[in-house]
């Protein structure tokens, strides 16, 4: 309904009950039409409220307020972790300190600092040290050999790279994400006792990017929580604060366990063919770098799929054509394996 509409329902009803017609640019159709513009306000306000009522449609802060009822809460972005070479030219007779805080960056300024303070030893020309994106969010997972700059070089060192991929990168859950989570609550209904209650129970971590749950694996009364992170296989410290978690919430007379995954490693190699003027070094790091991020923590218990694969590397920028020649078939997996990306090879298509 428009305000049009209803000043149109008003000043027929006018009519109506008077016998009379309000002219158009009389006193009384101004004050009709004003108030048929708050009737209209009041209307969008109403139906706003009422999407704001239900999870399905909710938006925003109303639906991190859903969730919180179904014990659920916005994921938050995280940094993408790594390290970080310094290299210096020649071995020298003294150390060379590199300090906390250091920070390196990418060609597109990306930057990384470093998280710990490391050093060159005596006589050795360089060094890895721990470090993450200075900004959270999936910008940060850069293909290894992207961080070439220091901002700041500290004294004595030459340059920088990162040998490995930078990884863990994720953006701050957007509303679709949260509300699929959400429905799913009502869908699956957790009892206590169900698959469903130890995986929202292991969701609930802000760490956990996926889990599976595997009953009876030991017999009966015995259940497994499988998880992993953004980055892929989770750290000790994660498993152990599950465990406990799930020990003061588990039914009574029943063994869980929590474990990683096993990683089940992915051979790719992909044929591209650039666009014409695009430069296929710069396509080819972006087709790695979209690949590697695609192999994260949420493909726990999910096949690779050589469709996807292809749909990925054709949906980079500067890619006009591509082929996907290995995995020759589509990669299943258990559901306590996580696929993770192994070799990975990209050549130009007809060189």
């Amino acid at each position: 309904m428009t305000v049009d509409e209803i000043y149109a329902g008003m000043t027929a009803t006018f009519q109506e009950q008077t016998g009379l017609t309000a002219a158009g640019d009389g006193d009384l159709a101004v004050r009709l039409y004003a108030v048929a513009s708050q009737i209209y306000a009041l209307y969008v306000q109403g139906q706003w409220t009422l999407h704001q009522c239900f999870p399905q449609s909710a938006q925003g802060e109303y639906l991190d307020q859903h969730a919180q009822l179904r014990g659920l809460e916005r994921r938050a972005a995280t940094a993408a972790e790594g390290s970080i070479r310094f290299e210096r030219d020649g071995g020298t007779e003294t150390a060379l300190t590199i300090p906390q805080g250091t920070v390196c960056m990418t060609g597109t300024l990306v930057r990384f600092e470093t998280t710990e303070q490391g050093s060159i030893p005596a006589g050795e020309t360089g060094a890895e040290v721990p470090a993450r994106a200075l900004e959270a969010g999936a910008a940060g997972n850069v293909a290894a050999g992207s961080i070439r700059a220091m901002a700041v070089p500290p004294v004595g060192v030459s340059r920088c790279t990162n040998p490995q991929a930078f990884t863990g990168g994720t953006d701050a859950e957007d509303d679709e994400t949260l509300r699929a989570r959400v429905l799913e609550t009502f869908r699956r209904m957790p009892n206590g006792a169900n698959a469903a209650f130890y995986q929202q129970q292991a969701m609930s971590f802000p760490e956990v990017a996926a889990a599976a749950v595997i009953p009876r694996p030991r017999g009966v009364g015995t259940v497994d929580v499988v998880v992993s992170t953004a980055a892929g296989l989770p750290e000790e410290e994660l498993l152990e604060r599950l465990r406990q978690h799930l020990e003061q919430m588990r039914e009574i007379a029943v063994d869980v366990q929590v474990r990683a995954p096993e990683e089940k490693k992915v051979n790719v190699t992909v044929q591209v063919a650039p666009e014409e003027g695009a430069d296929f070094a710069q396509v080819k790091t972006a087709v790695e770098e979209a690949l590697g991020n695609w192999f994260d923590g949420s493909l726990l218990g999910r096949s690779v799929l050589r469709a996807q694969l292809v749909a990925l590397v054709f949906g980079v920028e500067g890619v006009a054509n591509c082929a996907v020649t290995t995995p020759a078939a589509d990669v299943s997996a258990e559901s306590d394996q996580l696929p993770r990306l192994g070799t990975l090879s990209v050549v130009e298509m007809g060189g």
